[in-house]
């Protein structure tokens, strides 16, 4: 017996996608009692999920919409909890660099308060833009926390902001919420 057959919604990009919401309160157990590098340790395994839920649901032929929203959902637990577990683990570093920081706050939240206000839900478009910035982001951060080098950060930034307006032109362009848009230039070759 498979997952799917206990419940449709038990797939292994879903249960990827999961255990992401699992690893959040546990990031902030370690972050809250100073085990920086355990923090790190955990949130590279979530890191790991992330990348693996979408591949696994393209090559089992389980993409669905829910997984789509179950994996932005479970990013912004993700990202709550890097926000809060740097804070309390790297005050210094989170104050010096807190113009980059808001900078990737702003390309997180603008997409998707845009897409609040359209559609009247996140949106889930998972572009290939926004994957290229979150691996930068994700990827600049053990320098940064790890060793005090900030330029990798930084060039996230930059690539972040890309991939934002990338996805607040595709709000403009699209007239009903998608899920899993490629880039900006598909939308445009569908209409």
């Amino acid at each position: 017996m498979n997952l799917t057959q206990l419940h449709p919604l038990l797939t292994l990009p879903n249960l990827l996608s999961g255990i992401r919401f699992i690893t959040a309160p546990i990031m902030l157990y370690l972050a809250w009692n100073g085990y920086g590098l355990a923090f790190m340790a955990v949130l590279a395994f979530a890191f790991l999920t992330d990348m693996l839920d979408g591949l696994a649901a393209r090559l089992t032929g389980q993409v669905t919409p829910f997984g789509a929203k179950l994996d932005t959902w479970a990013d912004l637990a993700t990202y709550l909890t890097i926000g809060f577990g740097t804070w309390w683990l790297w005050s210094d570093i989170v104050h010096r660099e807190d113009l980059y920081l808001y900078g990737i706050i702003a390309c997180y939240l603008i997409p998707a308060i845009l897409g609040l206000i359209k559609f009247g839900s996140y949106p889930s478009y998972h572009t290939w833009g926004v994957k290229v910035a979150a691996v930068s982001l994700g990827a600049s951060l053990y320098p940064l926390f790890l060793a005090d080098i900030a330029w990798p950060l930084q060039i996230s930034v930059f690539i972040y902001t890309l991939a934002a307006i990338e996805e607040v032109a595709i709000t403009f362009c699209l007239s009903q919420a998608q899920s899993n848009v490629k880039t900006i230039w598909h939308v445009l070759q569908n209409d």
